[in-house]
């Protein structure tokens, strides 16, 4: 059983959620094969309004045009794009959200059964090595993003060889200072750090090595040290754990316009522009 069939709970509550907000999504790749088939299949669904926009290389500074005019509420690209045309376009065209000053991106990543867990890496795909207050927005931006596409509430933990001064060295004072300027950003959000991965992610280990900690052992969202760290790791999960990975999900525009790994499915294209659509309603912020 593949990932996307042992997690029909989650994409299903995705695609149902887009369907209600009717979101008209740009696609300036609509003649590339895959992401025709997607377009079909999204019009087939009713989940979004596809536009299909030119496939050639003009095509992706003409939906980030629509996109910033406000004639399309998203857009997706990157099948036939390397990520940076697109992230350029995003920063030319569309521009970056209110306050921003970095474009980051996430993966969310659908964990398999038992039960149905998702998890938030970032940054996984942009900016290779973050200073804490790079860290710092990312992980702010990564939890208004997980809001509306997920639906729950973040738990954040920022991520080192570490677990509360189990370790020192300037890696560590590095993720401690983005702790401190999240907290500063966003003190209504639990979070933690310096934490290791399992310290993260395992109740009984948290409780063990950061007892009291309001994010070790519950932490859904995961931020990285460096983007080495962070992209190794989801495909880690990605290949061993079964997992499936939607993303890149990008953050720090003024509107949603998300990549495309290259090697994207039809059913990736058919589930980035659902959660597109359900940024589309966050994007200012």
């Amino acid at each position: 059983m593949n990932a996307q069939q042992a997690t029909p709970g989650f994409i299903e509550r995705l695609r149902a959620r887009a369907a209600a907000a009717q979101c008209r999504i740009g696609f300036p790749e609509a003649d590339e094969a895959r992401t025709a088939r997607a377009i079909r299949r999204l019009r087939a669904g009713g989940w979004v309004r596809p536009v299909e926009i030119g496939g050639d290389h003009g095509g992706l500074a003409e939906a980030a045009r629509r996109l910033a005019e406000g004639e399309l509420d998203g857009v997706v690209a990157g099948a036939a794009h390397p990520t940076a045309d697109v992230i350029r376009a995003g920063l030319q065209v569309v521009g970056l959200a209110e306050g921003a000053e970095t474009v980051s991106a996430a993966f969310h990543m659908i964990l398999p059964p038992p039960g149905e867990r998702v998890l938030t890496l970032v940054d996984a795909a942009v900016v290779p090595a973050p200073t804490p207050e790079q860290m710092a927005e990312s992980a702010s931006a990564a939890c208004d993003a997980r809001r509306a596409i997920v639906g729950d509430e973040p738990v954040v933990a920022f991520l080192s060889y570490s677990t509360n001064g189990s370790a020192a060295g300037p890696a560590v004072d590095h993720v401690r200072e983005a702790v401190e300027r999240f907290r500063r950003r966003r003190p209504e959000i639990a979070a933690d750090g310096e934490l290791q991965a399992d310290a993260a992610l395992v109740p009984e280990i948290g409780e063990t090595k950061a007892p009291g900690s309001p994010a070790a052992g519950r932490a859904n969202l995961l931020v990285f040290p460096s983007l080495d760290a962070a992209n190794i790791a989801y495909k880690l999960i990605e290949r061993l754990a079964g997992a499936r990975a939607l993303g890149p999900i990008l953050h720090g525009l003024r509107r949603p316009l998300n990549d495309l790994s290259r090697g994207a499915s039809v059913s990736d294209i058919v589930d980035i522009a659902c959660i597109t659509a359900l940024m589309s309603g966050g994007s200012e912020g």
